[in-house]
């Protein structure tokens, strides 16, 4: 029986991707702690393969400790804890999973702005706490309708939470790298763009380019009425700036999926009823998450096939012929 290939698998994989990896690879656990450097010296060579996500990566030392590497393959679309030029200079393939989880991250964007205009945490804790029965009607709240949204990276998911938007009447205005072939209007600076909405969504990938580019200028521009909503990184937003902000009133709110220091949040946020936050679930439903598991698994097995990938990332897209 011809030995399967070895791959490393770091973090935690749905039992449906078990299944299938381990039908294919002879899969090994990356361990943590002070065991991780005895194992890789001793286990490194040999393995072709790693599966991982868009959180956890691959550590530098790790990729450095795996000399036979040959694919990547990142459940997540973004994959800025993978040094993706590194694995192309070396020939090796690095894949992601773009557009199975559009529709769902654009959902999570569209509903933070709609709970955090709409006041629907703070609402739902009027009724619980009796103070409709004590108290009556709740504050009125803001609509929606018409508003400009602005929308920070125009991309597959930018593109679809503009969509979304444009259902609650909404005009569109984006930054990006470029202009894109898109019915919208391009803004040259993100402080223009923000100055120009109320409400900003933040869907630009992470990485150092990207770190902070939501800074005081932004924030400020976007206005004490303005709303931010940050799907994208926790970096991409400087938090402290975000915070002093809304704490000022300079800012009219925020829904946040994302976080610098993630699952570390604020307590200054967590206090704040102008705030909405998640847990960094904007892909995190069980048919998006299968789709997202499967597309590593397809990935795989086409690394298996022919010695490509079905969706490199754009480092790696020269490795792929055709």
């Amino acid at each position: 029986m011809t030995e399967k290939p070895r791959l490393l698998q770091i973090g935690e994989v749905t039992g449906r991707m078990a299944a299938r990896l381990e039908s294919r690879f002879a899969v090994v656990r990356l361990p943590a702690g002070p065991e991780r450097a005895a194992f890789l010296a001793a286990a490194g060579a040999g393995i072709v393969a790693v599966v991982t996500d868009g959180h956890l990566g691959v550590p530098p030392e790790v990729m450095a400790a795996l000399p036979d590497l040959k694919v990547i393959a990142s459940c997540g679309v973004g994959y800025d804890a993978i040094d993706a030029a590194a694995a192309a200079a070396r020939g090796i393939l690095v894949a992601h999973t773009p557009d199975v989880l559009n529709d769902e991250v654009a959902d999570t964007a569209i509903l933070l702005w709609l709970a955090v205009s709409r006041r629907l945490i703070p609402a739902d804790r009027w009724v619980r706490s009796g103070d409709w029965e004590r108290t009556g009607a709740f504050p009125l709240t803001r609509s929606v309708r018409g508003r400009t949204a602005g929308i920070l990276g125009m991309g597959r998911i930018g593109q679809t939470i503009a969509r979304r938007a444009e259902a609650f009447g909404a005009r569109i205005l984006y930054h990006s790298r470029g202009p894109k072939d898109v019915p919208h209007g391009f803004v040259a600076d993100p402080v223009a763009l923000a100055r120009a909405s109320d409400v900003l969504f933040c869907i630009v990938p992470g990485g150092a380019a990207t770190r902070h580019l939501v800074d005081a200028a932004v924030i400020d521009a976007l206005g004490p009425e303005g709303i931010l909503i940050n799907v994208a990184r926790g970096a991409v937003v400087d938090e402290a700036a975000l915070v002093a902000a809304l704490a000022a009133g300079r800012l009219g709110g925020a829904g946040l999926d994302v976080f610098e220091a993630e699952p570390r949040v604020p307590d200054a946020l967590r206090r704040m009823d102008n705030v909405v936050l998640t847990p960094h679930v904007g892909s995190a439903t069980v048919e998006t998450r299968t789709a997202m598991g499967d597309l590593v698994c397809d990935n795989l097995e086409r690394f298996l096939a022919d010695g490509t990938v079905l969706t490199p990332v754009p480092e790696c897209r020269h490795l792929v012929p055709g």
